[in-house]
């Protein structure tokens, strides 16, 4: 399926690895060009050449942190009129929410809601100017089913997904929609780091503890980059122009409701 995207210029946070480069990588695929970013300069330039060789489109990298207001513009610089916008950032660490002070909370909000919420702001006026825009938000599977050990997600994912749902019906008149992808657990440092957490926390080894999630998950297995690209990609296309304020749970079917 062609996803009418060829030429667009996209803004990829979190792009050196896991569900961001996925993301990233389909997107080239589709001959969109690329301002990528993440802090670790090095990663970030080996999956920048990692994507021109696979896709032969324009991969610019901008290694900085996005959660500092200089961060954000420096982005913004290298694409001043993005088509598509992915805000991603990894999460907060796992733990007791008793250990929090507020610091944990705000470093948590910046990364997870407010960084998102400014992207949107310096980018969605010039989409609907020119008619096309695409803001894919990914945020957490914990947004619809809290996960115990993940607080600081669960809170601050849960404010962008708010937020969101009140402005995503006044851009889609303009061509511009919003909505967010909601990764379970898929094989990315992130799952590792949280698996380890809850080895220690249930006496277990890390490979116990992995093999047992694994073993207890509807699909038998976590999900992949390549499989979570190919649908942000396809919420950034053309077909999908009639779908905005959505919060798409990709899981593979751990979610229990119906709803």
């Amino acid at each position: 399926m062609d996803l009418g995207i060829k030429g667009r210029k996209a803004i990829v946070c979190a792009a050196s690895k896991g569900l961001g480069k996925g993301c990233a990588m389909h997107l080239a695929r589709e001959g969109v060009d690329l301002v990528i970013n993440a802090r670790t300069a090095s990663e970030l330039e080996a999956t920048a050449e990692e994507i021109r060789n696979a896709t032969g489109v324009k991969v610019t990298t901008v290694a900085i942190d996005v959660t500092t207001p200089e961060g954000r513009a420096a982005v913004l610089k290298a694409c001043p009129e993005p088509d598509i916008v992915i805000n991603n950032a990894g999460g907060p660490p796992p733990g007791d929410f008793r250990e929090w002070t507020r610091d944990h909370w705000i470093k948590a909000i910046d990364a997870n809601m407010l960084t998102p919420i400014e992207f949107i702001k310096a980018t969605v006026d010039g989409m609907m100017k020119r008619g096309f825009g695409r803001i894919v938000n990914i945020t957490s599977s914990s947004v619809k089913a809290p996960i115990d050990v993940l607080g600081l997600s669960n809170g601050a994912r849960s404010g962008l997904t708010g937020f969101v749902a009140g402005i995503a019906r006044k851009t889609i008149k303009h061509g511009v929609t919003i909505n967010g992808l909601l990764p379970g657990p898929f094989d990315t440092d992130r799952l590792r780091g949280t698996m380890a957490a809850r080895a220690r926390m249930n006496n277990r080894s890390f490979e116990q503890e992995r093999d047992m999630s694994a073993a207890a998950h509807p699909a038998g297995r976590f999900g992949t980059a390549d499989e979570f690209g190919a649908m942000c990609a396809f919420l950034c296309s053309v077909h999908a122009g009639y779908m905005t304020g959505q919060n798409v749970l990709m899981d593979g079917g751990q979610y229990p409701g119906t709803y």
